[in-house]
């Protein structure tokens, strides 16, 4: 029914009873079909007490566990904390800056999982990029203006 609300050209808001939508409920279900089918769409959070669950929330990514790193550290212990990250079975969330958003996703190009980037979430500019690590790279070096800003990044299974 929702889809085919989406269909026909409607807006479409997810609320629940108590709590925020997709976050350890199956709204991360809908949400991720919605993203998988309707790629262009653009799906934003009402905004909540953090980043962190607002990008959790229109991820559409498995919310059941995840693991919140904070910001990454500059140096000692970085390529460790990747290392745990790639062998996870959890979501892992954490913040990023404009001046290391390259060099990250550069690290997490040795991961093989999916790579949400939550850019300036409940801006203006706000914006959710999808995919691979390589092909989220390859967006920010070819639009630079997509390297400012505040980031969410998570990584997750599948």
């Amino acid at each position: 029914l929702i889809l085919e609300k989406i269909e026909e050209g409607k807006n479409i808001a997810l609320v629940t009873d108590a709590g925020t939508p997709g976050i350890s409920d199956p709204g991360s279900m809908l949400i991720s079909t919605i993203r998988e089918k309707y790629p262009e769409l653009k799906i934003v959070s009402v905004p909540g007490p953090s980043a962190l669950t607002s990008a959790l929330s229109i991820a559409g990514v498995p919310t059941n566990e995840f693991i919140f790193l904070g910001f990454m550290p500059h140096k000692k212990g970085r390529e460790t904390l990747f290392k745990e990250i790639a062998e996870s079975e959890r979501t892992i969330v954490f913040y990023e800056s404009t001046h290391r958003i390259m060099k990250t996703l550069e690290s997490l190009l040795k991961i093989n999982k999916k790579i949400t980037i939550v850019r300036e979430i409940t801006k203006i500019y706000e914006e959710v990029l999808q995919g691979s690590a390589e092909t989220i790279l390859k967006i920010l070096t070819e639009i630079p203006e997509k390297q400012k800003g505040e980031f969410v990044v998570i990584v997750s299974n599948g």
